[in-house]
């Protein structure tokens, strides 16, 4: 006999591979609910039957709460289980990503509404949509999601997702948001909404007493952040993540669940600026940054970039780990832009905190 989520999960508690939750147990049945719909038998037809309207899709999840409260895990465990085929699960950033990509092609051919075929081609692959991660921060995306669910849901996809926030609070302050309004309407005429509440920053939980800050940038750092990094994404990465800024790709080599990863070349060697860093602090809640060397004179610019970065990621309050080639203190101590430093190296100190990003 088929497990329920909540069977599975109450067996994974027992064995200690998962740390139990009431919270966590609460949303489970919102999960079930959704999977028993999927799996169900579709209603066979009568004789007339061709004449009968088919049956309205089964409601998604709209999953949002806190940091580290273990929505994504949530989210893999009902993916992992739901026994359907047409499904797939996919960072929101990454999805909306390929959907730009895809109306660009699409635009070409001179259709009126690019928006359609899109839809259609995303129904034909999966009927099963689970998004880590729901936010809107470019104004490119918010500008067609309306329109795309709408076609979504109007083919019957199903879409269970996790978010920071609640429906109402996406795209918050966003340019034009007006225009974006009736997306929040769609969530909740499509999708329960329900809050993870628990109590446990279970990120945090698995950092606790595990240094986040690793020098000198060797074999040893190397080898600590891989542990961090397997702990944190259940098992590695999924692939890069790239962010649409202004109409440029910010590339981030690896990313999983709100966690990526970058070497300190990825992100200072390249010309980004403000925005840039912004968009990664607003995409992840936890980023390892590996390989950043001593600053000086003669790397300026990436020194500029790395406490623009910086100064991103501890506005946002986002987890950093890292691997330097020194303390923070020790990091940039000669020429241009090292007295500047002093600010970004008790910023680094204090992102080293148990507590921080909590």
């Amino acid at each position: 006999m088929t497990q329920t989520l909540t069977q599975i999960y109450d067996r994974l508690c027992k064995d200690g591979t998962l740390r139990p939750d009431p919270a966590q147990r609460a949303a489970l049945p919102l999960l079930q609910a959704v999977r028993d719909a999927l799996e169900a038998e579709p209603p066979k037809r009568g004789l007339f039957g061709f004449l009968a309207k088919p049956p309205a899709p089964p409601k998604g999840l709209y999953l949002w709460g806190g940091v580290g409260r273990g929505k994504s895990m949530l989210m893999d465990l009902f993916m992992e289980h739901v026994a359907i085929s047409a499904k797939r699960r996919v960072h929101f950033h990454a999805f909306m990503q390929e959907i730009q990509n895809r109306l660009h092609e699409v635009r070409k051919t001179g259709v009126q509404d690019a928006i359609r075929p899109v839809a259609v081609a995303v129904a034909e692959q999966a009927r099963l949509l689970c998004f880590d991660e729901m936010q809107i921060t470019d104004i490119a995306d918010a500008m067609i999601v309306g329109r795309l669910f709408q076609y979504l849901f109007e083919m019957g996809v199903v879409v269970v997702t996790t978010s920071n926030r609640v429906p109402e609070d996406l795209y918050k302050d966003g340019l034009n948001r007006p225009l974006f309004l009736p997306f929040i309407a769609l969530i909740e005429d499509n999708m329960a909404v329900h809050e993870l509440e628990s109590e446990t920053d279970y990120r945090q939980h698995r950092l606790a007493g595990t240094p986040v800050y690793f020098c000198p940038a060797d074999a040893r750092a190397s080898r600590a952040i891989e542990a961090i990094w397997q702990e944190l994404t259940g098992g590695g990465g999924e692939g890069p993540l790239v962010l649409k800024v202004k109409g440029r790709d910010v590339v981030l080599p690896d990313a999983r669940s709100g966690v990526a990863r970058a070497s300190f070349w990825d992100l200072c060697a390249k010309p980004l600026g403000p925005a840039d860093y912004l968009a990664i602090a607003g995409a992840v809640r936890v980023l390892i940054v590996e390989e950043v060397p001593l600053l000086s004179s003669s790397n300026f610019n990436e020194a500029k970039r790395f406490v623009t970065l910086i100064d991103a990621l501890y506005e946002a309050k986002v987890r950093l780990i890292c691997s330097a080639a020194a303390s923070p203190e020790n990091l940039y101590i000669e020429g241009e832009g090292s007295f500047e430093f002093v600010r970004s190296a008790s910023r680094l100190r204090e992102m080293q905190g148990e507590g921080w990003g909590a």
